[in-house]
């Protein structure tokens, strides 16, 4: 809460001296990305709506309101209608956040993006090294149940190696 809202001197302990702004405050007329939606707290959530319909934030331990124009963009990968009939999530933030919905499937549902990631990723992260046949084969018919936070995860497991030639052997063992 103190993260996105900020707050007032005093409001807590090891609250800083003068306060601090929060991240709605630092997106004022910009964006601003929340990953993991499905998974914020419901008291959350209401203030979150707030932010939706009264375009206005107040700090934790304030209160005053704070004006603010941000755009939203959230990501989860939880089935937010779902969470709508268990109660999980707010009926009334769900249909202001989902304006413009936007499903991307899984790796596994475009593994012709595969290597094309795998390869941005370790050039990325300043790795060189380069697969073997039988390891790219293993690479392209793995199930990425973690999706690309799993394939940057090999990528980094395979870079630690240090290897310039990676082989099938090397892959991770769950792989």
């Amino acid at each position: 809460e103190s993260e996105l809202f900020g707050y007032e001197e005093g409001s807590f302990t090891g609250a800083k001296k003068g306060g601090k702004k929060g991240l709605f405050e630092f997106a004022h007329t910009g964006t601003i990305f929340l990953d993991e939606i499905g998974d914020m707290p419901f008291d959350l959530q209401a203030q979150l709506l707030r932010v939706l319909q009264e375009k206005e934030i107040r700090r934790v331990g304030s209160t005053s309101t704070i004006p603010v124009d941000v755009r939203i963009i959230a990501a989860t990968n939880r089935d937010l209608r779902t969470l709508v009939k268990e109660g999980k999530f707010r009926t009334d933030l769900y249909y202001r956040l989902n304006v413009l919905p936007l499903e991307l499937p899984g790796l596994d549902e475009r593994r012709e993006d595969i290597l094309p990631l795998f390869y941005d990723i370790r050039n990325d992260e300043g790795y060189s090294f380069e697969l073997d046949r039988e390891a790219r084969a293993c690479i392209m018919s793995h199930n990425y149940e973690g999706n690309v936070r799993e394939l940057h995860n090999c990528v980094e497991y395979l870079g630690s190696l240090e290897q310039d030639l990676v082989r099938y052997e090397d892959l991770p063992s769950y792989m």
